[in-house]
């Protein structure tokens, strides 16, 4: 199945997936997030009558409406992508995959289509209270959205409810349940709508932190921030416990993952995590190397406490995953590969011996294929040391999004005490931090993917179907000749978002 292949295509489809993913998250996070800052807002404005706050909502609703029309065009993109780039795992998973998605586009893409309308352009047409409801629709729709995609994307990164169906060589829902409330894709799902309520707050206090720089639109300004920094700190606070309890299902499901961000090459009980440290880019599995470059600094047994909520706890690294290790009943990715290709052998030999009609021989072969299944895909790695992924990026991204993750709450918190003592606007230095922020939200949320997609590297499905058999047959050139086409069309999407979008905040809220 892969005798021919052609690892140059294969990681330039990486690439261009890539690329098109990480340009479409520039534009979702702001889009779930704001969507609920601005029903609060549409909220306070109902209930008070104060016309401020109906100026400063059509305000961020029209942000918010630049910002989701991008993110439509490039999300539809990379729909497509998994049919053209990705053909082979479309044909295996397609009745799993497809399910989520399906929902997706009928129940939640239609719910946000519906009152969208109604919320950008109902005011005075429709009642106060129907005008209201569909706000709050369109976040509960955005939001609804996300729920399917992350689902989709945490049975990818593991794959419950499902069974491997021998006559078709495709995976096939048992449970769909089991697929929809896994604990990955609950955590996947909070994760990632808590992260984007808080880049959704960074960005009304960048804006707003330029206004009140500026001196324009203070009380619009004032206001913006009071509920979105109150917003963002309660976000954020979230956001790092439930990242705390994403680390631990990473460690139960993807050990491999978590070993790789933290620079773990032999795992230790009582495990430390790197609080500081740069981990050496030549450092090898199988090499006595160190792993990282001149001085570390670990906090100890912060690391088993994470993966096992023990301190003392044994944490496997890359090595044992690699190679074994007998003492903790650690299977290494070198045994499963054994028996990945006896699963594999298995499979081709049912395969012939039933189209053969030897029945005796098909059903002796179908036995050995089920005894060895759940290691079918590491039967298509060439080497052990495959399973390993880029440590050096997997590492960097991961504690890049940790150490600003933990800088965003003391700014909310700072924007909140200054404006509750009424100095904010005396604090040039905190508002000139603040116009930056946003752009350090889009740098933790990105690298925050990295981790989540890198790190599981090299499969499309953890365990069971490696991206070198997911790929579609294309030639290189093919495909480097799309990624440049679509770079150059996301970046010309992107410069138009960034002038309409300064555009809009140069002119500002409608004066009364």
């Amino acid at each position: 199945m892969i005798e021919n292949l052609d690892l140059s295509m294969v990681n330039w489809a990486r690439g261009q997936f890539a690329l098109t993913a990480m340009y479409h998250w520039l534009f979702v996070p702001l889009t779930l997030g704001i969507s609920w800052i601005i029903a609060f807002y549409h909220t306070i404005y109902v209930k008070t009558g104060n016309e401020e706050w109906k100026r400063l909502t059509k305000f961020w609703m029209k942000l918010f409406g630049i910002n989701f029309a991008i993110g439509v065009a490039t999300g539809i993109i990379l729909e497509f992508e998994f049919g053209t780039n990705w053909s082979n795992y479309s044909w295996m998973v397609g009745d799993i995959f497809g399910a989520p998605l399906a929902i997706e586009g009928i129940f939640a893409f239609f719910l946000e289509a519906t009152f969208f309308a109604v919320m950008f352009f109902g005011w005075n047409r429709v009642s106060k209270g129907f005008h209201l409801f569909s706000t709050w629709m369109v976040a509960v729709g955005s939001n609804l959205s996300a729920v399917w995609i992350l689902v989709a994307n945490a049975w990818m990164q593991h794959p419950v409810g499902q069974a491997f169906n021998p006559d078709t060589a495709r995976f096939e829902m048992q449970n769909f349940y089991e697929v929809a409330f896994s604990p990955y894709a609950v955590n996947k799902f909070v994760h990632a709508t808590s992260s984007s309520m808080m880049i959704a707050a960074l960005f009304v206090l960048s804006i707003s932190s330029w206004y009140l720089l500026r001196g324009r639109h203070l009380v619009m300004a004032k206001r913006s921030i009071v509920v979105a920094a109150t917003f963002g700190l309660l976000a954020s606070v979230f956001t790092i416990f439930n990242g705390d309890e994403s680390a631990y299902e990473i460690a139960k499901v993807q050990p491999m993952k978590l070993a790789a961000f933290e620079g773990l090459y032999d795992g230790k009980s009582n495990a430390g995590l790197v609080a500081f440290g740069i981990v050496n880019r030549d450092k090898k599995v199988y090499d006595t190397q160190e792993p990282f470059v001149g001085y570390n600094l670990h906090i100890p047994g912060l690391l088993s406490l994470m993966a096992n909520r023990s301190f003392n706890s044994f944490v496997p690294g890359m090595k044992d995953l690699v190679y074994g290790n007998a003492e903790h009943n650690i299977l290494g990715s070198a045994q499963k590969m054994e028996r990945g290709k006896k699963a594999v052998a298995s499979l081709d030999a049912y395969k012939k011996a039933k189209k053969a009609g030897d029945k005796d021989a098909a059903a002796t072969h179908l036995a050995t294929f089920n005894e060895y299944k759940e290691f079918l895909g590491y039967g298509y790695l060439q080497k052990p040391e495959e399973a390993v992924p880029p440590v050096a990026l997997s590492f960097n991204a991961f504690h890049v999004m940790v150490l600003l993750g933990t800088l965003f709450p003391l700014i909310f918190i700072s924007y909140l005490y200054f404006s509750l003592k009424g100095t904010l606007v005396e604090k040039k230095w905190l508002l000139g931090l603040g116009t930056i922020t946003y752009l350090l939200g889009i740098v933790a949320t990105q690298a925050g993917w990295v981790v989540a997609e890198v790190g599981r590297q090299p499969w499309a499905i953890q365990g069971l179907l490696p991206v070198s058999v997911a790929r579609t047959n294309l030639t290189t050139g093919t495909v480097q000749a799309t990624f440049f086409m679509f770079l150059a069309l996301f970046t010309l999407l992107l410069i138009a978002e960034i002038s309409i979008m300064t555009k809009q905040i140069s002119i500002g809220p409608e004066e009364n």
